[in-house]
């Protein structure tokens, strides 16, 4: 197998004027990749539903380790074993802390679970682009224009109404709060991954589910579950998180990111579909109204950013 540094040169084509451009051909193909880590992610609540274990952290482990166990194999496949071995080492400390912040949202992701709604939880993620913008004005000082600022307030205000629902005792507050952990530690990594831009994606995450499967280990209450849980739990972990992540990790690198962002909203739009339609679990309406109103900043923002890079950077023709 070809190592990714290899398959990106051959799918980068010069621009007059310096840079790199990616041929229709495999920026239709890194979309169809993207939409459909969304489509894998997007059924993460629903397989959720269907483990009868109680133990939360026994949950956290065996997903965690399928995951591993999974994107293991799959850099193994793709870049051979020293090139594997190299891609870890390459990660350094941002890598390091990319690793801690998806083992903090897997986690919490599990426990959540238990708490809260599935549209609760993946409503609150679809404002990560733009919370991951405010972290990064806060802590690196960098730009933030007008538009984004607006943006910012409305998602700011759509978890307001969201969270809401907790002051109610409608829904727990430790199952809010766990939503809003993993908006924030998906945001962290956003922003790490910004600024040290050669941190890759699957090697992190990989570490991020080992992270997860050993702390889990520590707090577990048994490891043994009955033979229908372990199929699930290896759905969830293998198929779930770690075939999601390898098809976004190989996709994500041929489209822009305004455009991996608009097509991962697809996960929070489909999420709390499946489980409404094969556990009957309904949304409640302050959910839906916070959920229209991040969505819609969301959306709004990604497409006057696509927007905007066309008028700035024209793409020349091929």
């Amino acid at each position: 197998m070809p190592t990714d540094a290899t398959t990106r040169s051959a799918n980068e084509m010069p621009v007059p004027g310096g840079g790199t451009a990616t041929p229709p051909s495999e920026e239709a193909r890194g979309l169809l990749l993207v939409a459909a880590s969304a489509v894998v992610w997007s059924f993460g609540g629903a397989i959720a539903r269907f483990i009868e274990t109680g133990d939360s952290w026994t949950i956290v482990f065996w997903r965690a380790t399928s995951a591993a166990v999974f994107l293991l194999a799959f850099m193994i496949w793709r870049d051979g074993l020293v090139g594997t071995w190299r891609l870890f080492r390459a990660m350094g400390l941002p890598g390091i802390a990319v690793g801690i912040c998806f083992a903090v949202a897997s986690t919490s992701f599990v426990v959540a679970l238990r708490y809260t709604t599935v549209a609760n939880i993946l409503l609150m993620q679809a404002g990560v682009p733009l919370i991951a913008a405010l972290f990064a004005w806060i802590l690196f000082r960098e730009r933030v224009v007008a538009t984004t600022w607006a943006a910012i307030v409305a998602v700011i205000l759509g978890v307001v109404v969201m969270v809401s629902d907790s002051l109610t005792g409608s829904v727990s507050p430790i199952g809010d709060g766990l939503a809003l952990l993993i908006a924030f530690a998906f945001a962290g990594a956003t922003v790490i991954t910004r600024r040290f831009s050669h941190v890759r994606m699957t090697p992190a995450v990989c570490l991020g589910t080992l992270v997860s499967a050993s702390v889990s280990a520590v707090f577990v209450g048994g490891f043994v579950v009955g033979a229908r849980d372990a199929g699930l739990l290896f759905l969830f972990g293998a198929f779930n998180l770690g075939l999601g992540m390898a098809l976004f990790a190989t996709g994500a690198r041929l489209v822009p990111s305004a455009v991996a962002a608009l097509v991962g909203t697809l996960e929070t739009m489909l999420g709390p579909v499946w489980v409404w339609l094969i556990h009957g679990e309904t949304p409640a309406p302050r959910t839906i109204a916070g959920g229209v109103v991040i969505l819609a900043a969301l959306i709004a923002h990604i497409l006057w950013q696509m927007a905007r890079q066309r008028r700035v950077a024209p793409i020349p023709p091929l």
